[in-house]
């Protein structure tokens, strides 16, 4: 079960831990989202080369992926037709276990336009909830031909009732709450994904 907000990027970010014997520095070149990380490791006091702590490396390699990560989402484009026009989202596509056990848990804002699709192929019943998710959402269930199949709106943050998709569902889109109000999407609207084929 899962819950289903980009971090918008910044001017530029460095990071540097350092230790009695070691240090790490993390530079991202935003011109071309890479990132160089170089370690820095010796005896301060007596001018000798010494091992650097396995603890101390583990931590921080951990962390220069979790900050590589957070910078390294990749969005696509989905569509929805409604009776009033299509709408465009920019969508984090979830598809491993690990993706849809977390979601949009811990997060602390999501943009109009953007949102996260768990992809639940093949096609079955879903159970979704908001346990530790801080913002309030509209879950749209997805049949695998693309139709609908309904909308869970406002749902309560941090809250474990279960919310089932009634139905056989292929995909969830998980959106900032009011979303499907605002534009006027509903049960039997037809969303363009590649994931969606009718299969």
């Amino acid at each position: 079960m899962s819950s289903g907000c980009s971090r918008a990027p910044g001017e530029g970010l460095a990071v540097l831990a350092s230790h009695p014997t070691s240090s790490l520095k993390i530079d991202h070149d935003h011109a071309n989202g890479s990132a160089l990380m170089s370690f820095h490791y010796g005896s301060v006091s007596r001018g000798r080369y010494a091992p650097l702590s396995l603890a101390v490396l583990t931590f921080l390699i951990y962390g220069w992926f979790a900050v590589t990560g957070a910078r390294a989402a990749d969005f696509k484009t989905l569509e929805i037709a409604t009776k009033s026009g299509v709408q465009v989202f920019s969508v984090e596509v979830a598809t491993t276990e690990e993706e849809k056990r977390t979601g949009l848990m811990y997060r602390k804002e999501l943009a109009d336009g953007r949102g996260m699709l768990f992809d639940f192929s093949p096609e079955q019943e879903v159970s979704m909830w908001m346990k530790n998710t801080y913002i309030s959402l509209d879950m749209i269930f997805i049949r695998a031909d693309g139709r609908i199949l309904r909308i869970a709106e406002n749902t309560e943050p941090q809250s474990t009732k279960i919310i089932p998709s009634r139905g056989l569902a292929k995909g969830v889109l998980e959106v900032i709450a009011g979303t499907a109000r605002k534009y006027g999407i509903a049960p039997g609207d037809r969303v363009a994904y590649p994931l969606f084929n009718g299969r």
